[in-house]
């Protein structure tokens, strides 16, 4: 009766869509604000060749960057003002999240509240500034000797003035694009950074079927495996919908109050625990961690001689930590488990929930409020944060080893697929809560007027 219920209120609410204005505006300022994150993918950074670099790419493509490019919606490939995307803010906000479990200083500004939590933003957004500058000036050294070995010049105007300016662009692009999602979040509709990062990857999707396609009539990619992935897809798809969705309902029960009757009736609820707490955030987390040092190292390595031991280290590295390496694989594995745990435990306290049972008198069945109560809540949910770590490292991991063993480009990799079912469930669970509190908006307003009527 329950699902009926909220079936007929989400049907009422999509029904009433064209009365909700707000919602409308909200939609619309959302879709303007990815328009303008797509348009800036184009804007290449000043002193750079964009024809003599789309060529230098397609000779280097297959490689770890290929991600990078991927969520920056091909921002890399023609090194773009935003070619860096939010990876140095998600990579800044991991190291001030680990820092806050870590550090008490830090520890103490994050139970401040919302004031706490504005200055560790602060400190997130500095350390997005620093990584960017990094990652910028290795991009930027790079850049000057990619193609030195095909006799090609990818910068116009090689020296100390283009990493400069090269360094100032992407730090630009990258905060404009962090204030970007800021407004997203607050002025549209969903996760302003997690949407970003989904048009990225969304963005891809016509060339990668395109290429697919292409690769079947050329024969250089077998219709059976055109087929077989394609089915891969759509399973994967209604997987993590169905794994999204899951969650342990936990009974809770408050204690006997007086009905109008003079009747004793207890009071229950459900406490929901998602099978997958912490969401797209660990393989996000995980891949930002990965891409820092390899972009670095890739980018780095094309400045140094490749004869030299520096430049033959590097390369090593750079070919261990591709996609179906196992090194790759099994670091990928670790960051999505680790952070899977990590996210959870900053997002859900077992404790503070146990306490706000206790204050408003409710309680688990067979479970004393207070202490025993925290301890069975942190108890449950690690057993079904196992069931969600699993989940995730077969998602993320699995369908990228079958793709490098098959040779189908990444664009489409399990990672992808997450992120854009996530946050389109997201999203869409966020639109018909706009669209029930209009609704029940409007069943209120109609209430008072015919209370005034009478």
């Amino acid at each position: 009766m329950a699902s009926r219920a909220d079936n007929l209120a989400s049907n009422l609410s999509f029904a009433n869509f064209s009365k909700a204005t707000e919602l409308k505006k909200r939609i619309w300022f959302t879709i303007g604000a990815l328009v303008i994150f797509r348009f800036l993918s184009f804007v290449p950074l000043p002193g750079v060749n964009p024809l003599i670099l789309e060529t230098l790419y397609d000779q280097t493509r297959g490689g770890i960057l290929d991600l990078f490019n991927t969520f920056s919606g091909g921002s890399l490939e023609r090194m773009s003002l935003i070619a860096l995307g939010v990876m140095p803010y998600i990579t800044a906000s991991i190291v001030v999240q680990l820092a806050a479990a870590l550090h008490p200083a830090l520890a103490a500004l994050k139970k401040e509240g919302a004031t706490g939590r504005q200055k560790l933003n602060q400190y997130t957004r500095y350390g997005t500034v620093f990584l960017t500058a990094i990652q910028g000036w290795f991009l930027a050294v790079g850049l000057e000797s990619y193609g030195a070995q095909s006799g090609l010049q990818a910068v116009v105007d090689p020296g100390l003035l283009f990493r400069i300016v090269a360094v100032i662009s992407l730090i630009g692009g990258t905060m404009f694009l962090l204030w970007l999602g800021e407004q997203i979040t607050s002025r549209g509709i969903g996760n302003g950074v997690s949407l970003i990062i989904m048009a990225g990857i969304v963005a891809q999707f016509p060339s990668f079927t395109a290429n697919l396609f292409e690769g079947g009539r050329t024969g250089s990619i077998s219709p059976v495996i055109i087929i077989g992935f394609l089915a891969m897809i759509v399973v994967l798809i209604l997987f993590i919908a169905f794994m999204e969705r899951a969650q342990r309902r936990l009974l809770i029960q408050y204690p006997k109050r007086a009905t109008q009757r003079g009747m004793m009736q207890a009071d229950r609820s459900h406490l929901p625990l998602k099978l997958n707490t912490a969401g797209v955030i660990p393989p996000i987390f995980a891949s930002s961690l990965l891409l820092l040092p390899l972009t670095i190292s890739q980018f780095a390595g094309n400045a140094l001689d490749q004869n030299s031991t520096a430049g033959g280290i590097i390369n090593q590295l750079n070919f261990y930590l591709q996609h179906g390496q196992p090194i790759y694989m099994l670091l990928y594995a670790i960051g999505i488990i680790f952070f899977s745990f990590f996210y959870t435990a900053v997002v859900f306290n077992p404790e503070e929930t146990a306490e706000n049972l206790k204050k408003n008198g409710g309680f688990i069945p067979g479970i004393r409020p207070g202490k025993r109560t925290a301890d069975y809540l942190d108890y449950v949910l690690t057993r079904i944060t196992v069931i969600g770590a699993i989940y995730l490292t077969i998602v993320c991991v699995v369908p990228e080893y079958m793709i490098a063993q098959t040779g189908i480009p990444l664009f489409l990799g399990g990672t992808s697929l997450l992120i854009v079912v996530n946050v389109t469930v997201d999203t869409i669970s966020q639109i018909q809560s706009h669209l029930l509190a209009h609704q029940y908006g409007d069943l209120i307003k109609k209430a008072k007027l015919k209370g005034r009527l009478r």
